[in-house]
């Protein structure tokens, strides 16, 4: 290093700009692995006893402290220069300033504390310790490999008639207690780790590896319709969509093609009406569960509130409450992310989420054209088009999820920009010595 990199080392690292001697540590990547672990398997539900421990929590810390002390002792810069990073930073910003503007102050702090903040520190470490093609191999190698107990246990569910009891339609239990708790929310999970296992199988050349990936993707596409998800079942189909023309080459529209038949011949099997189910989507007033117009009349009452409380909105978390003033006391919280934003930080928030979406979906396709300069491995493309196609299927999903503050995008956000800083370092190799 020189004397003035030294000198300025906890400035954001630029292209063209010295990043430290030596490869990071890998600490606080495996660390941030085995946070990804307890959040998508939720080990604590099998064994009660490691509850105690908060492991969650504990691996989180761990990755934090290892990253802190790994750039504070070999002068490493902080944090790439993302701006996505820095918009992430003014929409928290935001959301902390609308605490007494709240309609429920302290609801509002615990959702920051417990939820927020916890979203946004794993989207900056990700974002930082993704920093090598083999690190986002690993991530995707095992997002993927731990989408088989989830789409395992639906299957099992299925099969086995354990059922969400009470329900109006029969629909599969969730997944313990972990991101994909309900039957959503396991389409969701399913449907944003399917692209990136995609783009795995776009890489892998060993007839074997490619088996055993095949399956894997046909496991969480049937365990995605399996839940009887409305959501799930149109963002699986942007997903394929996109698997057949934006992926290279456009190598998996054969098999979309057959899977797309597959499913119109297998569907009329399925137990309780699910293409009657499905049908509902574009015809609301034929849900016989009463949802669809329940979520309905929840955002035509989200939008009424925006347009009453433009600014500062009801605060973090708090839409739910808006809500029951306008349409009676549910406790339901609007089914749509944006609306979710809009309601809870205004229209301010909603701008500064859009912004940082934009810039997300910008970054990974920047990665994939700097990866068409062939500084790096071929993989790396179908990896970059994995993480736009990833990020496409969420600004679906978040039409029809109440998941603004959780996991889902800030991962899948992180990606992105780490996809780029990789790929910007390896079209500027002076940016590591």
């Amino acid at each position: 290093m020189t004397g003035s990199a030294s000198a300025e080392w906890w400035r954001p690292a630029t292209v063209g700009a010295e990043w430290g001697s030596g490869e990071d540590s890998p600490a606080p990547f495996w660390a941030l692995l085995a946070f990804t672990f307890v959040m998508v398997i939720s080990p604590q539900t099998f064994i009660p006893a490691l509850a105690m421990f908060r492991p969650a929590l504990l691996a989180a810390a761990i990755a934090l402290a290892a990253y802190f002390l790994d750039r504070l002792t070999h002068h490493r810069p902080l944090q790439v220069d993302a701006a996505e990073i820095r918009l992430a930073a003014c929409l928290a910003v935001w959301a902390v300033l609308s605490v007494p503007f709240s309609l429920w102050p302290g609801g509002s702090v615990w959702i920051l504390l417990e939820v927020y903040l916890k979203s946004l520190v794993v989207f900056w470490l990700l974002a930082n310790t993704v920093s090598s093609v083999e690190r986002l191999r690993q991530l995707i190698w095992a997002l993927t490999i731990m989408s088989v107990p989830l789409a395992a246990t639906a299957t099992r569910n299925y099969l086995s008639g354990a059922l969400i009891q009470d329900a109006a339609v029969k629909r599969i239990a969730g997944y313990g207690d972990s991101l994909a708790g309900n039957p959503n929310d396991l389409a969701l999970t399913l449907n944003l780790i399917l692209p990136l296992s995609l783009s795995l199988l776009v890489c892998v050349a060993r007839p074997a590896l490619r088996a055993l990936l095949a399956g894997i993707i046909a496991l969480d596409a049937i365990a995605v319709l399996l839940t009887f998800s409305r959501a799930g079942f149109l963002t699986l189909v942007v997903v394929a969509v996109l698997a057949a023309c934006g992926m290279p080459g456009g190598r998996f529209r054969g098999w979309v093609l057959a899977a797309g038949l597959m499913l119109l011949l297998s569907a009329p099997l399925l137990a309780g009406g699910y293409l009657g189910y499905l049908r509902t989507i574009t015809d609301i007033q034929a849900d016989p569960t009463g949802s669809a117009q329940e979520r309905w009349r929840d955002m035509l009452a989200a939008a009424r509130f925006v347009l009453a409380n433009p600014v500062f909105g009801a605060g973090v978390g708090m839409n739910g409450l808006a809500l029951n003033e306008l349409r009676g006391q549910t406790w339901r919280m609007v089914h749509n992310a944006y609306l979710e934003y809009a309601v809870d930080l205004g229209l301010p928030g909603l701008i500064l989420f859009l912004l940082l979406l934009g810039g997300c979906l910008r970054a990974a396709w920047q990665a994939r054209r700097l990866a068409d300069q062939g500084a790096l491995p071929a993989e790396f493309a179908a990896f970059s088009d994995g993480i736009r196609a990833c990020l496409i299927a969420f600004s679906v999903a978040a039409m029809f999820h109440p998941v603004s503050y959780h996991f889902y995008f800030y991962y899948s956000a992180a990606l992105a920009v780490a996809a780029r800083d990789i790929a910007r370092r390896a079209a500027a190799p002076d940016v590591r010595s």
